[in-house]
Order: C-alpha cells, then structure tokens, then sequence
C-alpha cells in the first residue's frame, strides 16, 4: 500500500493519467491527485514524474518495503525540505516550519550561507540558511530505507540546438504549445484570474486563456508603472482588469510578514510587490495564472544578448542574474569571511554538463537550475500560499522547455530583440507593439525609497542594531548606506539584501 503523507501541487495531465491508472475522474481533485500519486508510484515506481506534468512536490510513503520516496519537479516549482535529527530520524516537509514543529529539530543558523547571500540575494544550491535543513533540489527524488538517505537526479535540462528549421517553424511549435498548456492548466468548472505587467510572458498568457480580468500592481511613480500599459493591454483583448496601487507605507509595513512567509531571507525587492498583489487578486480569486519560465526558456533577459562577448569567461563569475557584492567587498563588511565559500562553487556542475554548448545556452542552463528555484518559483510558492491564491505557470512546463532546449540561440537573442521565437509566436494573438516590447523588468520604486526617510525608519534602525553588529562592521555598512544617500543610488540593491536579511532574522532567531 502507498500513503501519500505530502502533497503540494497540480498535475495537469490527470485525465490521461486516470485512464492510464484507472483511477475515477468524478474525484474531487484533492483525491484525484493523491490517488495518482499512489497509482503511479505502483506502476512505474522512481520513474513516475516522467509521466507527470505540472507543478508538484510530494513524500509517499510505501507500507510493504518500508521506504519513504519524496520528489521534486523537474523545475522545483514546489519546495520540499528535509533534515537528519542527531538520532538519525528523518524529517520532512514543503515547508521549514513543518520541520521546526517536529521533535528532534535543532534550530541553528548556517552563518555560511550569509556570504552566498549577500552576492546572490537569494538561497541558492541545497543549503538553507537553518543548520542542517536542506532543500531537495529539482529534478530530484529521495529514498529513506531502513535508516539510510539517498538522493537521485532524475532529470536535468538537456539542450540539442537543431538548425534544420525556420523562424516561423518554430513559431508555431510554441504557439501550438501554448494553446495545450491552457486547455490543460485548469478544468472547465474552475474560474481564473491572471497576472499581467506590460511584458509580452503574460500577455501572451492572457490573450491565450479564458480569463476574464486581469491583475496588476502600479505606482504613482510613472516611470516605474507598468499598469498603464497592461491596462492598454487588456483593454485590447476585452478583459476586467484591477490595479493593486502599491504605496511606500504599505511596502515597508509588509516586509517583516513577507520575510515570516518566505521562511528564507529574499533579496529580490519585487518579491514584496507580489505579496501586495497576491493579497489584493485573493480578494477576489483563488485561482490565477502567471507568466514565469519563458526568460529563462527562450532567452529573454537582455543581458544575455552579451552572452557570445563573455565566451569561456562566463565560468569564472556567471553564477546567475544577480551577483550585487564582490568578494573584497563582502570580506569588508562580513564579521566572518570564508574564502572557500564562493558563488561559483554553486554552479560549476552545470558549467560542466554544458561544455561545448554556446554561451547564451550556458548562461540561460544556470539561471534555470539556480535562479528560477531559489527565487523566482520560491516567491511565487511562498507569497500565493500565505494569501491563499493558487497560482499556476502555463510556461513552467516539460513541454515547453522541449521546445527551448531544440531551439537554436540565434531564435532566442540577436543584436536587437530577446526572446525572437517566443515573440514571433506571441504577435499571433498580440500586436506587434506588445509582443516585441522592450523588457523592463518587474521593477520597483524602492531605489528612491530606501532614501526616503518618511519610509525607510526600519531599515536605519536595523542597520544600527545588534543584530547588524553581529554580522556585519557597522561602520563598513553605514558606508554603503550614506554612499547611497549622497548619490549612489546602484547601492540601493546591497541595501536591501542586507536588510532583508536583518528583518528574517529578527523573525526567526530574535522574536521567535
């Protein structure tokens, strides 16, 4: 017998899982899935996720051999934790906390990770920040058997460029993707919502799904606003669409709830914006789609129109789409420097799995096995969840990346457009003004509010703390603050990395 003890998730090819499986689908879907799961292990066993498709991370537990068995997306779309205890039991959950709840779990900070932080912005690699607690990485699966841990890759990201085929080729391949991964994305019977900014991954989500309105978040700050132009954008394709309009007060309130949610210190300044904005779509949905995977996929971040300049170099520093402190600088401000605990260490297995590819494919492999997990779906998880919205990424999708990993680099970037194929197959249903728009990115006004003092008290306070002190010189990081003050607004990214830092600290080791 399988019991299925976790589960979070969606599968999206259920219908033909439960012909496969013979499995009733009259299920409700809770039931439906975790008869799947169960099903599944039995008839193909540690195989099973190759014949599943979606966003998931489960443990079964297998009552004849005693052996629990716990998986990952190919993605990491889903967390999933784990962590020995000194008397060799395992535990395990899709959340920290649920492993901090349980008897034998010793709550110690990995200092180390710190200096992995303070460049990255994000938790990156196996490691969490809490001693001993590690996350199963994507594409992985473990097995607890009579007291002994293993760990499996099951799948990694493959790339086999094939030149045989023409721009609009391709173009329609995505397209023809696409419109399966909406019809199999949601059940007739469920109502969405979906996210939109003014970037082409979401309206081209939008144009291609059912939803009826839209959601995004604005500023008053015009030149950071992208509602504007979203709300052009759903106009055009005839659909309701709701601003969440984020205020400076409102944004630093939220942080220490954000960082409580994320149960890991994140960097990303937008993170902050998400929550906003999956509180104000939970007013009014559980059920929402949204744009993530496609940069990463079909090239779509600008810096990697530079990929060919860099060549072998990349592997000496591209450790992914952040990388805001050098060493020398964090040897300075750091009360406890490790030479040997290097970003790049991180990343060097797949530098290795893709010598010989181009760089465009090499710069593009990490920031889908290190960016997208330790940032991007990790928000997306920990920010919906907390406001209690499903979210569901149509272009996070085995299918999907099939395409990208045949796609030539050439129908990704050139010298003018990111993301060429992907756009081209977008401007089907998008005009071209929107398909082809410059990419500006999720940005937020927080450079010009971090030196605000209406709004940044918390942070002077706890950059003067004792918390700060323990960690940090603090004369070393009032420099990098009133640098940023009298001018240097790049600093504003180091700012905050360290302060959000500071506050999930505070959370976690201080009122905890």
């Amino acid at each position: 017998m399988i019991e299925v003890k976790e589960y979070r998730g969606h599968i999206r090819n259920w219908e033909a899982l439960c012909e496969t499986l013979g499995i009733d689908k009259g299920l409700t879907r809770e039931a439906r899935e975790t008869a799947i799961l169960a099903a599944a292990y039995e008839k193909w066993g540690t195989d099973m996720a190759d014949h599943l498709y979606g966003m998931f991370a489960f443990a079964l537990w297998d009552t004849k051999r005693e052996r629990l068995f716990c998986l990952r997306d190919q993605f990491g779309t889903k967390p999933f934790y784990y962590y020995l205890t000194e008397d060799g039991q395992l535990l395990y959950g899709t959340y920290i906390r649920q492993i901090m709840e349980q008897s034998g779990f010793v709550k110690q900070l990995n200092e180390e990770m710190l200096q992995i932080y303070l460049s990255l912005t994000y938790v990156a690699g196996e490691d969490t920040f809490f001693k001993g607690v590690k996350k199963l990485m994507p594409g992985c699966y473990l097995i607890w058997e009579k007291g002994a841990l293993t760990l499996h890759r099951y799948w990694k990201p493959e790339f086999h460029p094939d030149r045989s085929r023409s721009l609009a080729d391709w173009a329609d391949e995505i397209h023809t993707t696409v419109q399966q991964m909406m019809r199999d994305v949601k059940t007739a019977d469920e109502t969405a919502e979906s996210f939109l900014s003014g970037g082409v991954d979401s309206s081209y989500v939008l144009a291609m799904s059912d939803a009826k309105r839209a959601d995004s978040c604005g500023y008053d700050e015009e030149r950071f606003d992208e509602s504007r132009i979203a709300a052009k954008t759903a106009e055009l394709l005839g659909v309701e669409h709701s601003v969440a309009r984020i205020e400076p007060e409102q944004y630093f309130s939220i942080v220490p709830w954000v960082m409580k949610s994320m149960e890991q210190p994140l960097g990303d300044a937008s993170a902050i914006v998400f929550a906003l904005g999956c509180k104000a779509t939970a007013e009014h949905t559980k059920l929402c789609y949204s744009g993530e995977g496609a940069d990463e996929f079909f090239g779509g971040y600008n810096m990697y129109r530079n990929a060919e300049r860099y060549g072998d170099n990349l592997k000496t520093f591209y450790v992914g789409n952040t990388n805001i402190m050098k060493e020398d600088e964090k040897q300075r401000i750091l009360r406890h420097y490790d030479p040997d605990v290097l970003p790049i260490n991180l990343v060097k297995y797949i530098y290795e799995e893709t010598e010989g590819l181009d760089p465009l494919t090499k710069m593009s492999d990490v920031d889908i096995q290190i960016w997208l997990e330790g940032d991007i779906y990790l928000n997306v998880d920990k920010m919906s969840t907390a406001c209690g919205l499903e979210i569901r990424m149509p272009l996070t999708d085995r299918r999907v990346f099939d395409i990208a990993s045949r796609l030539p680099s050439e129908y990704k970037v050139n010298e003018e457009q990111n993301k060429v194929a992907f756009r081209t197959a977008a401007a089907k249903v998008l005009p071209e003004e929107i398909a082809f728009r410059k990419k500006l990115g999720f940005i937020v006004p927080i450079r010009i509010w971090l030196a605000d003092e209406r709004y940044n008290a918390d942070v002077r306070r706890l950059f003067a703390s004792e918390i700060a002190a323990k960690f940090f010189d603090p004369d070393a990081i009032r420099a990098i603050y009133d640098e940023y003050v009298g001018g240097n607004s790049d600093n504003w990214r180091k700012i905050w990395t360290i302060y959000t830092f500071l506050v999930w600290y505070e959370e976690y080791f201080v009122k905890a």
